[in-house]
């Protein structure tokens, strides 16, 4: 569970490492069970890799903390979307409202509204 009293901080850990991996972050935002990242990743690492580091030392930096008295852990899956620069106000946008989005019950019909409509703008550009 990402608690209120942690959100801030795990994701200023997340945008640390993120940087720190040569990453550019544009956004980061989530509710109590999961983060989205708008994130530029360099081309010389993996994108398992990346996410990898992110989620480990996220994690293991929230535990040692003192903020939490339970272990906090990643679930072992992620998702990964591509999109084009110009979309990218868009993208960050939407991230900063999601929130908003869940509290509205309307995040189901955004997100899969935001999901077809980037996939199949990537699928028409490949």
């Amino acid at each position: 569970m990402i608690l209120p009293i942690i959100e801030n901080k795990l994701h200023s850990y997340i945008a640390k490492k993120a940087i720190h991996l040569g990453g550019i972050v544009y956004a980061i935002n989530g509710i109590d069970n999961h983060v989205h990242l708008a994130v530029s990743i360099p081309p010389s690492i993996a994108i398992s890799k990346f996410i990898g580091q992110i989620k480990a030392v996220s994690s293991t930096k929230l535990n040692q903390s003192g903020l939490i008295d339970y272990k906090f852990r990643w679930q072992p899956s992620y998702s990964i979307f591509t999109f084009r620069e110009s979309d990218l106000a868009g993208i960050v946008g939407y991230l900063k409202r999601q929130k908003q989005h869940y509290a509205e019950g309307r995040l189901r019909n955004s997100l899969d509204s935001f999901c077809r409509q980037y996939l199949t703008q990537t699928r028409l550009t490949e």
